[in-house]
């Protein structure tokens, strides 16, 4: 592996960490550039649970997984995906009767 290749798996590596962090906390003022664009842009969406199809969802898949892409069935309940608005999570078109939710659902959760 070259310098570069590996710099890029770092970068990667940081941006999943950073995108799993989950508290919606902002940069601080003196901390300038992407990491405060990275800080505000996250912290206008909302984490929607159930609403992401398989190896689609942004974090938080349950017992078993790491994070991004590791929900292993459709509108798994415990994974979520970033929405816009509370409004656009809570009225997500989804088959059947399944709703997305601001909290962990306990459905479509495959076998521990």
């Amino acid at each position: 592996m070259n310098k570069f290749t590996g710099m890029a798996a770092a970068l990667a590596g940081a941006a999943a960490l950073a995108a799993c962090g989950g508290g919606g906390e902002r940069a601080p003022a003196e901390s300038e550039g992407t990491e405060t664009a990275a800080a505000e842009t996250k912290s206008e969406k909302v984490k929607c649970y159930g609403i992401s199809l398989a190896k689609q969802n942004q974090c938080a898949a349950g017992p078993g997984t790491s994070c991004a892409g590791t929900s292993t069935v459709d509108y798994q309940g415990n994974a979520w995906t970033y929405t816009d608005s509370e409004e656009a999570c809570l009225n997500a078109e989804l088959p059947g009767d399944r709703k997305g939710s601001l909290t962990e659902l306990d459905r479509d959760n495959p076998p521990a």
